[in-house]
């Protein structure tokens, strides 16, 4: 891979935040981005960057967290989105900006993004939100708020709709800044879920929903006209045969042959199809690793390294 700087766009995953079983505190979170924050900061050093992160888990919390306050209706998903995105924001500016020159700018953006009302993810909830709880835990949560739960693991969790993302409102305002040198946090958690209302009017609302934060970031990518789309996870690339004595890691791939395997549905694959879409419309390159390998992932050198047939 050649050394000229590059425009490089990190998804950070949920582990990268908050680690299965870890309390959803505010410490454990800002310990887990500073760990990675360090494995960023030598890309920050030689490229430009720009960072998404998740947001399901804390979603989820305030979610719960505004159930204790009867006097007024809960927030809605779109409300809770940006108040994530401030905050995982934060957390990131600072800890990446204390191992970085005090010179080097940083914004975080409330990104807007657009999903289709027609979309038929919303009659099909799938997007895990929240914590776990044991079976009838759940049962007892979904019969008094009307929510939807489906097994993770051996807990069950809440789930929303998750539509495909058609439009990253604040683009331009991203470029803006990267052009000035600025290192931006945005399309937190998939972004802030916004469609037009039904009625015609082109009016902006909000939607109980939460988009993938793969895909979005996936499309953010092709809009900024990045050079390199990284998922950073915490498995070392894409596996074939998970789970058994013959699995194997793909290392260098193409859209073709990821999209002859299938992957689970609620881990992988959403990060291979936002890959391949990546891959099939920039002619870039996409990469799948651990958040830890991040800067050899963007030198092509670790992870499963996603490039043209």
């Amino acid at each position: 891979m050649t050394d000229k700087p590059r425009l490089v766009l990190v998804a950070l995953g949920g582990n990268a935040l908050l680690r299965r079983g870890e309390p959803m505190t505010a410490a454990a979170q800002r310990a887990n981005v500073r760990i990675a924050a360090e494995a960023l900061a030598p890309v920050a050093r030689r490229h430009r960057l720009v960072l998404s992160h998740g947001n399901g888990p804390q979603v989820g919390l305030l979610a719960l967290q505004a159930l204790a306050y009867s006097e007024a209706e809960p927030y809605p998903l779109d409300i809770l989105a940006a108040e994530t995105e401030g905050m995982i924001g934060y957390l990131i500016e600072q800890e990446l900006g204390n191992l970085l020159p005090f010179e080097v700018p940083f914004a975080t953006i409330l990104t807007m993004v657009e999903v289709d009302p027609t979309d038929p993810a919303f009659d099909n909830p799938t997007k895990f939100i929240g914590p776990g709880y044991d079976e009838s835990e759940a049962q007892e949560l979904g019969k008094q708020h009307g929510w939807s739960f489906k097994p993770d693991g051996d807990r069950w969790r809440r789930v929303v709709p998750s539509p495909a993302p058609t439009r990253i409102f604040e683009h331009r305002p991203i470029r803006w800044l990267l052009e000035k040198g600025t290192i931006v946090i945005c399309a937190g958690g998939g972004g802030i879920p916004t469609m037009y209302a039904p009625d015609g009017t082109r009016t902006l609302v909000g939607a109980e929903v939460i988009v993938d934060k793969d895909r979005a970031s996936a499309l953010l990518a092709r809009e900024i006209e990045a050079d390199v789309f990284v998922m950073g996870t915490d498995v070392d690339g894409v596996y074939l045969d998970w789970g058994t004595s013959d699995a194997r890691r793909l290392e260098r791939t193409t859209p073709a042959e990821l999209r002859a395997h299938d992957f689970p549905a609620g881990s992988m694959r959403p990060k291979v199809e936002a890959a391949c879409e990546f891959v099939e419309r920039t002619g870039g390159m996409a990469a799948i690793g651990a958040l830890a390998d991040i800067e050899a992932i963007v030198e092509g050198r670790t992870g499963t390294i996603v490039e043209p047939g």
